[in-house]
């Protein structure tokens, strides 16, 4: 079949835009079940304001909030599929960049996706990507410099938001240099976080609010205001994450939260490298090195170790290195060192390896920190 209105032709279900075609025509065009294949080039979106009829992070949903959108693909399943994200760049020029609404079983992979611009309304959950009421699965995407703010507007743009009881798998990408959070899941929104690079923001790196969850696997999360948070009633593994350089805290677990915290690197942040702030929270802590955090004036919590503020009774602390932190290893809790099997000792880690450790690391020598070394084994993202 031929379509006549464009140069694509659709070749069992498979549509390929070229240069200088309008994807967002194309997108409308298909059907579910069709790929969409981008060649090399940039295609720009020309923004579209709209209502949001649903608030993703205001305390009544049912607020209306005006933003706009540059791509949509909406009651729909597509896969969309870029030539690299070297070569193929969609520019959005809009608050919601590429929003996914009520499209389940959809993909995006080998592209970039950049060029956001602010909304005036605080309300407005911009992002390079906004998954509503759907299930996508991102992969290989760089999401990045979506970052030209609006006046008088604090709030920026985050590189990926989860709302909505969406699903999403987000997997091998680089979100960088976006105005705000590296990736937000709101109001029930489900995640699965692995192997991504997210650097260079404001906000939280990685932020799990309201009743949201998150498997959060092999992330290295960096230069934020914060590192990776759970908040509201939200739930999150965090495992095997290399949290550094957030001028905040690395990690925290506050509302009535729950989150497994294990075999994770969280260095040199700014303030607390750990903070539990919150008496309702709860978690499991074991196998993390929370090393040389507090070089920051204190800003969100104490230039400490781990902060816990509040009831400690919902925290179960086992097996963590925790040392060398500029104000102290441990605030408003006891001391964990030789309990539970936590130690205080420097981790001697390389420099710049990527966090792998020396052959005499007391963390190769303790059964139960081991897991720390596969670190070592985590395919570093190229970098553009």
């Amino acid at each position: 079949m031929v379509v006549t209105t464009v140069q694509s032709q659709i070749i069992n279900r498979t549509i390929q835009v070229n240069k200088g075609e309008n994807l967002q025509t194309i997108i409308d065009m298909a059907i579910s079940g069709d790929t969409i294949k981008i060649g090399e080039g940039e295609f720009k979106a020309l923004p579209v304001g709209f209502t949001d009829e649903e608030c993703g992070n205001c305390s009544e949903s049912s607020t209306p909030v005006m933003a706009t959108r540059g791509f949509i693909v909406e009651g729909k399943s597509l896969t969309i599929i870029g030539a690299s994200p070297f070569k193929t760049k969609l520019v959005t020029n809009a608050g919601y960049g590429l929003l996914f609404s009520k499209s389940d079983g959809s993909s995006i992979s080998n592209l970039t996706i950049t060029g956001g611009r602010r909304d005036t309304s605080a309300n407005a959950t911009d992002a390079g990507i906004v998954v509503q009421n759907s299930t996508v699965h991102i992969k290989n995407v760089h999401v990045k410099d979506n970052n030209e703010q609006a006046s008088g507007v604090i709030v920026g743009i985050a590189g990926i938001v989860g709302r909505e009881a969406s699903e999403l798998v987000i997997e091998k990408c680089i979100i960088r240099n976006n105005s705000w959070d590296g990736i937000a899941l709101y109001r029930g929104a489900k995640a699965l976080i692995i192997d991504n690079l997210i650097e260079q923001g404001r906000g939280a790196g990685i932020g799990v609010t309201w009743d949201a969850q998150a498997t959060i696997l092999r992330n290295s999360v960096s230069y934020y205001w914060k590192g990776i948070g759970t908040f509201g009633s939200s739930k999150a593994i965090v495992q095997n994450n290399c949290i550094f350089e957030n001028l905040g805290w690395g990690v925290v677990v506050t509302g009535t939260s729950n989150m497994e915290l294990g075999n994770n690197v969280i260095t040199r942040n700014g303030n607390c490298g750990l903070a539990v702030w919150d008496s309702s929270a709860s978690a499991k802590i074991y196998n993390n090195a929370v090393t040389d955090n507090g070089w920051r004036e204190e800003w969100v919590c104490p230039q400490v170790g781990f902060w816990m503020n509040g009831d400690n009774s919902k925290i179960k602390f086992e097996n963590n290195d925790v040392w060398n932190n500029i104000m102290g290893n441990y605030r408003n809790i006891s001391d964990k060192t030789g309990i539970d099997g936590n130690i205080s000792a420097d981790p001697q880690f390389i420099p710049d390896s990527g966090f792998k450790t020396k052959s005499s690391s007391p963390l190769r020598n303790l059964v139960n920190l081991k897991p720390l070394v596969s670190m070592e084994k985590q395919n570093h993202i190229g970098i553009d």
